[in-house]
């Protein structure tokens, strides 16, 4: 296959890449000579014990080491890292304050509102003063603190005070209804809750005290909470729990006593997708996540102390997370807690030019919609400080590699990373050494075995696979909540292949060099890089009066397009007209999230579900797609004719896409 190449980097940049600089210290230390890139790579997984604890040697952990393994365990799923070492993820992450205390740490941005700047001395005292008060109100280690709250400094401080007191923490961004923040709070048990008075977006202050009430009422754990107050708000006098402003907790600055925890104490809960019921809890360790981030932030991403890092998420998606987590090499992180459009479709990159942001991460959605509105932004701003784009959570078309080069910088390493909310990290991406090719992957990360697998397990090179993993990772889950024995985690990542990690997307290896993914293998809908479960969507859905039952899928399509439609099945005597249509759509924006309104609603005879009782949803999403209909499975069927009617539409669909190209 011809490769097109986009962008070299240039001999000067290597040499001062971090990454260069840990090749030369692993030759002076070891006695380990790499050469390229790829060369390193192999080093990495044929020696994984003494690359990870190269890692915390080069970098310098703060913690106890212990006298313990590396890891020990019996397979891929049972590793443990690390055993008897202790670490703190907030005391590593803070310790850049002792060294840059001055220097700013947030830029915290606003639709109309003005800009705010912590320093790092600043960003400490916060982080203590907050950490004080959960210690007041009885949290401890193990506890969970949950946060309905946007990107913005409060909620890095939250993280950061959660962590140094050995809770465990979890966030969902304020978009989301109470359902939408009970399926996802309530089986964790949260003792504190925050939440803010207010949020900007769309050229609108939203009241966030309303629902309040309603939110604690279905987090029946809850002890106490905590009001962002942004608007000099106050929390109602009505709530069931004491209440307390954030501004009145940081008032007074506190030196942090962080809590020294094992290395895989609970750090924060993720959540998975929910296809097949509630999402599950994805538990992530202190120590993981503080060698993934070093090794990430460093050698994948080349950040340096100062650094401006800027990625325009929202606080759900794992993505979120990386962008605090690139504060573990000193960066200056903003934030920005608006519309991610307002006053222009190319407002996230208005930001880059206007805060010399250096790397910038964004979902792949995000840039190819600034490519649909024609916008040409170095015609607008300046982009001399942007080195590096990190573009997730879909394929980055064609189309839109080469629009960047073109209308936004040329000397620019544009990589479309692939990772999960799984590993809080990438599988496959950029790194500081070799070059971009149209539509390619560079390579795995570092520590990654990553391999593409047919159905049998055989790995496979120049055809499209499964993307598997064959070595363990730090930052994988330390286990889902709620999981004895550890079963559903299993059956979520293991059962499919023995001795595999399966992480659920189609991947292509090419036999030049660079992989390509071309999007879930299974029935997660992925809007704009944040990922749902059809369960979470018609759990709701079939609550609306006149609603019998209903399916979601989520159709990557070629050029990054998305078809999102929902099929429903009406009551006896009711008729899918817009009186329903609109009904549902009011439901979902209040109860899940207005990201997850369907492109199409679509009267259906009934829901298609094997002789077992599940879903019929991927075989029809790929019939969506473009793929043969009579590869469907007819037999697994419980009712033929209504599999039969969903293939006759989705080929209808695929068949029109063409027709249109």
């Amino acid at each position: 296959m011809e490769r097109t190449l986009l962008w070299r980097p240039s001999p000067e940049r290597i040499a001062d890449s971090q990454i260069r600089r840990y090749q030369a210290w692993l030759a002076q230390t070891a006695g380990v000579e790499t050469g390229d890139y790829a060369d390193l790579h192999a080093w990495s997984v044929a020696h994984v014990d003494e690359f990870w604890q190269s890692i915390w040697d080069f970098f310098g952990v703060v913690g106890d080491r212990g006298d313990g393994p590396v890891r020990c365990g019996e397979d891929i799923q049972s590793t443990r890292w690390f055993p008897g070492a202790q670490v703190n993820f907030a005391q590593n992450l803070l310790r850049w304050s002792q060294e840059r205390p001055d220097e700013e740490a947030i830029v915290g941005l606003h639709e109309t509102g003005p800009r705010e700047s912590v320093t790092w001395a600043e960003l400490t005292g916060r982080v203590g003063a907050l950490a004080a008060h959960l210690r007041a109100v009885g949290v401890q280690p193990g506890d969970r603190v949950c946060a309905v709250l946007p990107s913005s400094p409060e909620t890095v401080v939250a993280m950061l005070a959660t962590a140094t007191v050995g809770a465990t923490w979890s966030v969902v961004n304020t978009d989301f209804g109470v359902q939408g923040i009970s399926d996802r709070f309530k089986q964790i048990e949260p003792r504190v809750l925050l939440t803010t008075d207010s949020i900007e977006f769309g050229g609108q202050h939203r009241d966030q005290l309303a629902l309040l009430p309603a939110i604690l009422q279905a987090l029946p754990s809850v002890e106490h909470h905590v009001l962002i107050d942004t608007r000099d708000g106050v929390a109602p006098d009505s709530l069931r729990v004491p209440s307390t402003r954030i501004s009145e907790i940081l008032a007074e600055p506190i030196e942090p006593e962080f809590e020294p925890v094992e290395f895989s104490h609970p750090l924060w809960v993720l959540y998975s997708s929910g296809t097949t019921g509630r999402p599950k809890g994805i538990v992530h360790s202190h120590g993981g996540i503080v060698l993934t981030s070093l090794k990430d932030n460093a050698l994948q991403y080349d950040l340096t102390p100062g650094s401006r890092c800027y990625y325009a998420v929202s606080t759900t998606w794992v993505v979120w997370n990386l962008l605090v987590q690139s504060m573990f090499v000193g960066v200056t992180i903003i934030t920005y807690d608006g519309a991610p459009t307002h006053g222009s479709p190319a407002r996230q990159l208005q930001i880059c030019a206007e805060e010399d942001v250096e790397f910038f991460g964004t979902g792949a959605a995000i840039l190819s919609a600034i490519e649909r509105a024609g916008i040409s932004p170095k015609e607008l701003w300046n982009f001399d400080s942007l080195r590096s784009i990190l573009s997730t959570g879909s394929p980055l078309p064609d189309s839109t590699w080469r629009w960047f080069y073109e209308h936004v910088a040329g000397d620019v390493r544009l990589g479309s990373d692939s990772g999960g909310t799984e590993i809080a990290s990438g599988i496959l991406g950029s790194n500081p050494l070799d070059s971009v090719y149209l539509g390619e992957l560079m390579a795995p990360y570092l520590g990654v075995d990553a391999r593409t697998v047919d159905t049998k397990g055989e790995s496979v090179t120049g055809e499209v696979g499964e993307l598997v993993m064959t070595l363990a990772l730090p930052s994988m889950p330390i286990a889902f909540w709620n999981d004895p024995g550890g079963r559903r985690y299993k059956e979520a990542y293991f059962d499919a292949f023995d001795g595999l990690w399966r992480q659920g997307d189609w991947a292509t290896r090419n036999a030049e060099g660079g992989w390509m993914i071309h999007g879930r293998s299974d029935a997660t809908i992925n809007r704009g890089g944040i990922r749902m479960g059809s369960a979470d969507i018609t759990s709701i859905v079939n609550t609306v009066v006149g609603v019998a039952d209903s399916m979601v899928l989520g159709a990557e399509l070629d050029g990054g397009e998305y078809y999102m439609p929902l099929f429903v099945v009406p009551e006896a005597g009711v008729d899918v007209d817009a009186a329903l249509r609109d009904r549902i759509v009011a439901t979902i924006r209040e109860q899940v999230s207005p990201r997850y309104v369907p492109d199409e609603i679509l009267a259906a005879p009934s829901i298609p579900r094997t002789r077992t009782g599940k879903i019929l949803e991927v075989p029809i999403k790929r019939v969506f797609q473009g793929s043969d209909p009579d590869a469907v499975n007819r037999t697994a069927a419980a009712d033929v004719a209504s599999l039969e009617w969903y293939i006759e539409q989705a080929t209808r669909f695929a068949q029109n896409r063409r027709s249109l190209v």
